[in-house]
């Protein structure tokens, strides 16, 4: 199968990281993933949904637009039970500045300090879009189910990773191998849901 060529709507490195080892494993080397980096042109959309599958599909459609290019996107966040669900689509910019992980993660940390280990349940939710030149779209979610712990450990992953323990683990996100996450985290899912149809709908692009 020849190699086809998808854009990742982000500029955030330990992302393409992610996203391009997760790809790689499932297509076997059929697709070519490049972040916006090489795209220095693009705009920046402004993320106006309000569900993690319409922001990730705004971010998609902009940027399938823009390069002429297939275009795979995620909308990702922290889900916190005690926080109502907060910070939810808002976790990259909780803290008031955008992809700032250490403010958001101790943000997110003060706002917990007086809940007990059994009120600290969370979730993280991941949007997967695919957008393709033709129009064609695909969305698929995932989630990835843990608590949020009373310190930060680990030096693994990004975002809210230091702080956030799976379900049924005793450690961080962020002690994991990136072999280990991939296999539970909502990236990682939600990618393995969309890969199949991401390699035949390239593939029928000729």
């Amino acid at each position: 199968m020849a190699t086809s060529k998808l854009v990742l709507a982000t500029r955030n490195q330990g992302k393409i990281k992610e996203f391009r080892r997760i790809l790689d494993a499932i297509s076997q080397g059929a697709i070519e993933l490049v972040g916006l980096e090489d795209f220095p042109e693009t705009t920046d959309v402004e993320e106006t949904g309000s569900t993690f599958a319409e922001n990730a599909l705004i971010k998609a459609r902009s940027v399938c637009l823009e390069t002429g290019l297939p275009a795979i996107a995620d909308d990702s966040g922290l889900c916190v039970d005690a926080l109502g669900g907060s910070p939810g689509i808002y976790s990259a910019r909780w803290a008031g500045e955008h992809g700032n992980d250490r403010a958001n993660t101790e943000k997110l940390l003060m706002e917990l300090k007086d809940f007990p280990e059994q009120e600290r349940d969370a979730h993280f939710t991941c949007a997967a879009a695919l957008v393709l030149p033709d129009g064609r779209e695909i969305v698929k979610e995932a989630i990835f189910e843990g608590r949020i712990l009373f310190a930060p450990i680990g030096s693994h992953g990004f975002g809210y990773d230091p702080i956030f323990a799976p379900q049924g683990l005793l450690i961080s996100s962020a002690q994991m191998s990136a072999e280990e996450k991939d296999l539970i985290s909502h990236r990682g899912k939600s990618l393995r849901a969309i890969a199949p149809q991401v390699i035949q709908m390239l593939s029928s692009l000729g």
